[in-house]
């Protein structure tokens, strides 16, 4: 079987991972985590998520190493969408619906994916914008928030500075745009049903990496 090294945190628990894929799961990346795996004999590389800060982000010229050194490097939900939409011409593959919102211009900034979680328990302490803007179509198609509300809370929920984004959080700022019962609605709404996208890409982009390793095995 190929060795299959994957970038995963806070997108998706390391035991549904595994359930999914047998590789070795490596904590989210910082620069140079590509090039290690690189070294260490990696045949496909997942890339799902990473650090933010510009200075210790994963940088593009270490995907392009992977590339050109004939390693499949597959990115979805976190940094990897992000890393996918920007590299995708150059051989990266991409994999999800946020990397087809980053492709497609309808997100753009890492803003959209950032959160804070805690990195021993590796639980998410804040909500990306991502998981909110799904979240907040939902409310909308099962008619728990009309169409300016909806709009209201979007735009408190990018005014929030990523670390404090939760839905209490965003329906605090809102303020007098949206009447209390509609809060109430939409917070209770948000707290039974959660849209948790990056949590589906990871899954997406974890099977898609399973069949290639099974294609590849049975090509040898």
């Amino acid at each position: 079987m190929p060795r299959i090294i994957v970038f995963l945190g806070p997108s998706l628990d390391q035991a549904s991972a595994a359930k999914i894929l047998a590789a070795e799961y490596r904590p989210p990346a910082k620069r140079g985590d590509i090039l290690a795996a690189v070294a260490d004999g990696a045949d496909i590389i997942g890339l799902i998520d990473g650090v933010f800060h510009q200075d210790c982000a994963v940088a593009h010229r270490e995907i392009l190493v992977a590339v050109k050194g004939g390693i499949t490097v597959v990115g979805a939900s976190s940094m990897g969408a992000l890393r996918a939409a920007e590299m995708d011409t150059l051989g990266m593959t991409g994999i999800g619906r946020i990397y087809h919102m980053y492709k497609d211009g309808t997100i753009t900034s890492d803003d959209e994916v950032a959160l804070v979680f805690d990195p021993v328990s590796g639980y998410a302490l804040s909500e990306p914008l991502i998981n909110i803007r799904c979240t907040l179509k939902n409310a909308e198609a099962a008619g728990v928030i009309t169409p300016t509300a909806h709009a209201a809370l979007l735009g408190a929920a990018r005014s929030v500075f990523y670390p404090q984004r939760t839905y209490p959080k965003i329906a605090a700022v809102a303020g007098d745009a949206i009447d209390v019962a509609t809060k109430e609605r939409f917070l209770a709404f948000a707290a039974a049903s959660p849209a948790d996208q990056k949590r589906e890409d990871a899954i997406v982009a974890l099977e898609y990496i399973r069949d290639l390793a099974e294609k590849s095995a049975s090509h040898h």
